[in-house]
């Protein structure tokens, strides 16, 4: 994740959360994010034995995130990490035991989950509304790809990109798959093919029931940020389509024209990001005031989606320390 560009935000607005330090491998854009939020700028050693830090938001590139992970585990700290904790499955279970062992608290950020039309179509699941889940349908294609120097880091489509999917369907059909099969091409950018990689790919889910799920992914999307899910069930539909820029429509002789549909996660997905980082706070924080249990997206999830992928460079790389404020 690129703090600078919507994160730091995000945290700062957060009413049970102070953005206290920042740590990065490169001192100037440190200390203009700092500065922008009357923070301090720390190194990584220190954030983790400061007594004034209760959480750390993670948000380097993934190959370095375990060892973050663990670290912060540790020190105590509540953790927030951006997804996947690691491109190795195995890797991923010795991270958890550490998190297990020390009782930390973890959250892998599947903001996804926390996005308002998605929450209706669950909810519209768990009420009952629709009936038994049948088939889940999910189409998730970006305006255009990142850089090859960011793929070549990132795991690929399946493991960076279709990854968020893979947690969606989980979401929706309710059970897990059993079984999963793919095929790839690269129809965006030759260039992708010496990553090496993948630009458009057609995924399907079964559990052992047999419901299915189908997962359409392409790098290339000409018409804006294409986000959509449907969810099949035994008496109904459930569906969330796409967010335009607005709502307006226009109708002449030519026809109806819309504005255009979103162009990039950030704005797409903003809402979920706050909803995302506010239910980390709340649920950080509160067994400090209540001795409630905690319930949080990712502990588990973090690894079981990571399984189903498989057997960055960030424009910035930067970890952000918090004060968890009560209620």
């Amino acid at each position: 994740m690129w703090l600078t560009s919507g994160r730091d935000e995000t945290i700062a607005a957060t009413p049970r959360i102070h953005l206290t330090a920042v740590a990065d491998a490169f001192a100037e854009p440190a200390a203009e994010l700092a500065a922008a939020h009357d923070a301090e700028v720390r190194t990584i050693d220190e954030i983790m034995a400061s007594d004034d830090i209760d959480a750390v938001f993670i948000t380097t590139p993934t190959d370095v995130h375990a060892d973050l992970i663990e670290q912060a585990a540790r020190a105590g700290k509540a953790i927030f990490c951006e997804k996947p904790i690691d491109l190795d499955v195995q890797r991923v279970r010795d991270c958890l035991a550490v998190v297990a062992e020390t009782g930390a608290v973890l959250m892998v950020g599947f903001n996804r989950r926390f996005d308002p039309n998605f929450k209706s179509v669950r909810e519209h699941i768990t009420s009952g509304a629709i009936g038994d889940v049948e088939m889940v349908s999910i189409v998730s294609r970006d305006p255009g790809p990142p850089p090859l120097s960011y793929m070549e880091r990132s795991g690929g489509l399946f493991r960076d990109m279709a990854i968020h999917d893979f947690d969606m369907a989980r979401f929706l059909l309710g059970e897990e798959p059993v079984s999963v099969s793919a095929v790839g091409s690269v129809l965006v950018d030759p260039a992708i093919a010496g990553v090496p990689d993948v630009d458009s790919a057609a995924i399907t889910l079964v559990t052992a029931s047999g419901r299915i799920a189908q997962i359409s992914n392409s790098r290339r999307a000409t018409y804006g940020y294409d986000q959509r899910i449907e969810v099949h069930g035994s008496k109904g539909m459930a569906r969330a389509e796409n967010i335009h820029e607005s709502t307006l429509e226009v109708a002449g002789a030519h026809g109806y024209t819309r504005a255009p549909l979103m162009n990039f996660f950030l704005e797409r997905y903003m809402p979920a990001y706050q909803a995302e980082v506010a239910s980390f706070a709340f649920k950080a924080v509160r067994p400090a005031f209540d001795g409630h249990a905690l319930t949080l997206c990712g502990r588990g999830d973090g690894a079981d989606v990571r399984l189903w992928a498989h057997d960055h460079e960030g424009w910035l790389v930067m970890e952000a320390a918090a004060t968890l404020r009560g209620p």
